[in-house]
C-alpha cells in the first residue's frame, strides 16, 4: 500500500455513482500546486470514497472546497496519459472555497450573529442543525 496525504481544492462538485453491485461510491478530484514562481504547476488527483461514508460526504465536496486527503495511491493508463488516483481513507474539510466567498457579507453578517455559540447560562448551544464533525474516515 502506498498511502499519501494531500491538501488542495476540489475541482468540480462531487458525483455519487451505483456500481453494478449496488455499492455506492463519491468520486472528486483534487488539484495541488507544487513548486513556485516559474517552477509552479499543479498536479489533479483524482479520488475516490466507497460505501456510506463516501456517498454522505459527498454533497460537502463542491468545487473550491479546501480538503485534505489521506489513502492509498495509485496510476491509471487511459488513452496514453497516466493519471494519479487515491483510494480516499479519510477527507477532512479545510473551510473556505469559492461558494463560501462569494456568499460575502450575508454569511459574515449570520456568524456575527451566532458567533458565541453558548446560550443561556454560558453553556455552548447546540440546537441547530449544522454538522460539527467534517472529518470523515473508513
Amino acid at each position: 500500500m502506498k498511502n499519501i496525504t494531500i491538501a488542495g481544492r476540489v475541482t468540480k462538485d462531487a458525483q455519487v455513482k451505483t456500481m453494478q453491485n449496488g455499492d455506492k461510491l463519491a468520486g472528486f478530484s483534487v488539484a495541488v500546486d507544487d513548486g513556485w514562481g516559474d517552477n509552479k504547476r499543479t498536479l489533479f488527483f483524482d479520488c475516490t470514497q466507497f460505501g456510506k461514508r463516501g456517498e454522505s460526504v459527498a454533497p460537502l465536496l463542491t468545487k473550491g472546497k479546501q480538503v485534505t486527503v489521506s489513502g492509498d495511491l495509485s496510476t491509471r493508463e487511459y488513452e496514453g496519459k497516466t493519471y494519479l488516483t487515491i483510494r480516499v481513507a479519510d477527507v477532512t474539510l479545510q473551510g473556505g472555497g469559492a461558494r463560501d466567498q462569494n456568499d460575502g457579507g450575508s454569511r459574515q453578517q449570520d456568524r456575527g450573529q451566532q458567533s458565541s455559540g453558548y446560550g443561556a447560562g454560558g453553556r455552548p448551544d447546540f440546537s441547530d442543525d449544522i454538522p460539527f464533525i467534517m472529518e470523515w474516515r473508513v
